[in-house]
């Protein structure tokens, strides 16, 4: 992202007393506290945590492949939220993943970033952890003409018919 500051590294956390919100889909997208945070990223290759904590990019078509056939779900590699749907998958070109919309709306935020002073663009982070995940264009297909571009790296997929891990799943009402 060059020499200005992602959203990622600026994110605020949550404190003991931020209140619980859920997003019209189901799930908890209170921002986690940065012991949370840092226990969510622990598992994660050194990569994974500069791409999703520092929003440190890869070149394109340089990743692993990021079930480019498959269905189900791509969830946050941090915060475990539901992002994407292979239903809404498709290749742009680039060779990072790319998706015309998220499952929910509110399970990802974004802010303008302007480290490429040619190229507008909006960074997309994950609601719940503040993790960079890439960037929105708006270049996509139809039905959005949105372009998700996001890392392999940051995302993590489930495949249809397995389980979705316990903190991939909407909250018990």
């Amino acid at each position: 992202m060059g020499a200005s500051t992602s959203r990622a590294e600026e994110w605020q956390a949550a404190s003991a007393d931020t209140p619980r919100r859920i997003s019209k889909s189901g799930y908890d997208i209170t921002p986690l506290t940065p012991e949370q945070r840092e226990a969510a990223a622990a598992p994660l290759t050194d990569f994974q945590r500069a791409v999703t904590l520092k929003a440190r990019g890869r070149p394109g078509l340089r990743g692993r492949p990021c079930a480019p056939h498959a269905q189900g779900v791509y969830v946050s590699a941090v915060g475990r939220l539901p992002l994407f749907s292979s239903e809404a998958k498709y290749d742009s070109g680039p060779g990072w993943p790319s998706f015309f919309a998220p499952i929910d709306p509110e399970h990802v935020g974004g802010d303008q970033d302007t480290s490429i002073p040619f190229m507008p663009r909006v960074e997309v982070v994950d609601a719940r952890s503040g993790a960079h995940l890439g960037h929105v264009f708006d270049d996509g297909p139809r039905p959005t003409g949105k372009r998700y571009c996001m890392n392999a790296a940051a995302l993590r997929f489930i495949p249809e018919g397995e389980p979705m891990p316990e903190e991939s799943q909407p909250v018990k009402q």
